[in-house]
């Protein structure tokens, strides 16, 4: 896989979440190669600010706000546009996201989902996901759906 994507409340922040140890494997996954990059339904605007500051390398390499692009999850379209800014196929890209709805959308145009429920259930999953890649081997269809 080339490229992760994460959702923001309820994966990063919120309830099951638990930041030090995502952001850990962000952090694993840029040193590595992999884009990465925070899918959020976020409404943009001035409040969003905080978020798109964890772009550009300070976490992620991008963040697509909902509120700022016009369309939310779970339209295919934002998935397809999330890859296209990482310059990726849909194909090449694990999602994350705590709402199975979402997780559904995105395996529908081709990425990888993972459905979140707890930090270090998901930090395994996507340690198998990434170390398939080590291999030499593609991740696969492997999902949670």
């Amino acid at each position: 896989m080339r490229g992760l994507i994460v959702d923001v409340g309820g994966v990063l922040v919120g309830p099951g979440s638990d930041f030090d140890v995502l952001s850990s494997v962000i952090a694993d996954a840029r040193l590595r190669g992999i884009r990465t990059a925070i899918l959020s339904n976020d409404p943009g605007g001035p409040a969003g600010e905080w978020l798109r500051e964890l772009g550009d390398g300070r976490l992620v390499d991008r963040v697509v706000l909902s509120g700022d692009v016009g369309v939310a999850k779970p339209d295919p379209r934002i998935y397809r546009l999330t890859a296209e800014v990482l310059g990726l196929q849909p194909r090449d890209c694990i999602f994350v996201d705590d709402l199975g709805v979402n997780v559904r959308g995105a395996v529908a145009v081709g990425m990888v989902g993972v459905h979140h429920v707890d930090a270090a259930v998901t930090a395994n999953e996507l340690a198998i996901l990434l170390d398939g890649d080590r291999d030499g081997k593609h991740g696969g269809q492997a999902s949670t759906w």
